[in-house]
């Protein structure tokens, strides 16, 4: 993939000297899990008998239309992306952070895996009705998309890499998103100040606040990245 370049050099911006060596004004901590903030992601797959599958991560970023995926290593979902090799990452916003929190402490392996069953997850068989979510068919995939979220991703599944947790990387073959999120007068674009994501900060649901800055790269035309 070409990067865009540019031929203008920004002026550097002078900082001035510290009168003195700059020391730490930060603590060493050793923190459980380092959920920064990242969106909260519903991922569809299709069990054994063919019914579906629903269940909330956190650990997800994209690159280009790659997108990497974290997973536990007991993970239903893992075993079912594995076993069928697709799946679709549906995005919610707020208005669906219910339907989110329902699925928490749920899974779809029965019998429920150790750690889990020690940490209140109960089995679930129907996670889109346990949720209040509506099914719909994909294009591409057999996976099913959930209606109510503005944005749902048809994927196929690339590799996937064990360490201690299950690192996937997936193929977008189609993004279908609410046309409330679109930009108007373009067939491709996403309007930023319209999709608000679900986001996940250290086991907390968050959303985004205004923009708090112009950005130099957004005078990049997005059709540059492809």
């Amino acid at each position: 993939m070409t990067y865009p370049t540019t031929t203008a050099v920004m002026a550097a911006e002078l900082v001035p000297a510290p009168d003195a060596a700059p020391t730490h004004s930060h603590d060493l901590v050793d923190p459980a899990i380092l959920y920064w903030g990242t969106p909260v992601v519903l991922v569809s797959t299709l069990n054994e008998d063919g019914s579906a599958n629903l269940a909330p991560i956190s650990s997800a970023f994209w690159l280009g239309h790659t997108a990497t995926l974290g997973f536990g290593l007991t993970s239903h979902s893992l075993a079912n992306l594995q076993r069928t090799g697709e799946c679709v990452l549906n995005l919610p916003g707020p208005d669906q952070v219910g339907a989110v929190d329902r699925l928490a402490l749920t899974t779809g392996a029965d019998p429920v895996p150790p750690w889990k069953a020690a940490n209140g997850y109960v089995h679930s068989r129907d996670k889109f009705a346990r949720a209040g979510l509506t099914p719909l068919p994909g294009r591409r995939v057999a996976a099913p998309l959930a209606a109510e979220c503005p944005v749902a991703m048809e994927a196929t599944l690339e590799a996937v890499t064990l360490t201690d947790h299950a690192v996937v990387q997936v193929n977008v073959e189609h993004v279908h998103v609410h046309p409330s999120i679109r930009t108007a007068g373009s067939d491709r674009r996403i309007d930023p100040t319209r999709w608000r994501p679900l986001i996940m900060s250290f086991q907390r649901f968050f959303t985004l606040g205004a923009e708090v800055h112009p950005s130099r790269l957004a005078g990049i035309d997005e059709e540059e990245y492809r």
